[in-house]
């Protein structure tokens, strides 16, 4: 006799932006986290805006140290006592976010490890951080792909999101905006840099291959409040997407104030 299958992976991008970014992720009873960079009441707030109780987390998963991704990551582990994942580079870039109270465990940048019903297959990618890493998240049906914080994309992660059935992925900034805005050049450098963010260009090609590859669902993320806007973002997609023939595919776009709409995959 079998047991019943469990529902489909839920996705929800609580927030995503250089002010905080923050991803919950559901499969039957397991509930995660894929990174904590609003302060922690904030995400309690914002899981609780859809329907979840912050108390049932599983564990945190922190992709780098950089506070955007990790603001709220002690406070939110010593609330509610459950783990948090990272590698060992990152926590010791993090180390001040942690008080000796919280459960940590470690996993390497090419080491696949499992919290509840979700399996988790971590790669390097290449940004300004110690131990930077993207994720695939498998329930053993499904595949999300996390894609975010990457000054360029790597034939490793595009061999990894290939795979994907949803990727989230960034479309952080547009050149000209960039370009012409009221940063300082050593800052538009490290945007523009190979260890700094993709860019609507950049997004758009990596989604035109991962069309290619099969790829159904794709929510642009990390915008720049400043140096972007959803309707360039969208603009430069919706572009490859029509250029390959497709009259409808679904393609969204995270936003830094309020959580997206929950995602089924």
């Amino acid at each position: 006799m079998t047991g019943c299958p469990l529902p489909d992976m839920q996705v929800c991008i609580l927030a995503s932006g250089s002010a905080g970014n923050a991803i919950y992720i559901q499969k039957g009873a397991t509930r995660i986290l894929v990174d904590a960079g609003l302060p922690g009441r904030e995400i309690d707030k914002r899981l609780q805006s859809i329907g979840v109780d912050v108390g049932k987390l599983m564990g945190i998963v922190v992709s780098h140290e950089h506070g955007d991704h990790s603001a709220g990551v002690g406070v939110l582990a010593r609330k509610v006592r459950c783990p948090v994942w990272l590698t060992r580079g990152t926590f010791e870039a993090s180390r001040r976010k942690f008080k000796g109270r919280e459960r940590v465990m470690f996993f390497d940048n090419d080491e696949d490890f499992s919290i509840g019903d979700l399996s988790f297959q971590p790669f390097a990618i290449s940004h300004d951080a110690q131990d930077p890493v993207n994720f695939i998240v498998d329930d053993g049906t499904s595949k999300l792909g996390v894609a975010t914080d990457m000054g360029v994309v790597s034939q490793l992660a595009y061999e990894r999101l290939s795979k994907s059935d949803m990727v989230i992925l960034e479309s952080n900034y547009d050149r000209e905006m960039l370009m012409t805005g009221s940063y300082p050049w050593s800052v538009k450098q490290r945007i523009m840099g190979t260890r700094g963010h993709l860019d609507n260009s950049d997004a758009s090609e990596t989604l035109g291959r991962l069309i290619d590859a099969g790829l159904e669902q794709v929510v642009l993320a990390h915008l720049s409040e400043e140096n972007n806007s959803p309707e360039l973002a969208v603009a430069a997609s919706e572009a490859v997407i029509e250029s390959r023939g497709l009259r409808r595919y679904q393609l969204s776009v995270a936003e830094q104030n309020r959580p997206t709409p929950t995602y089924v995959i």
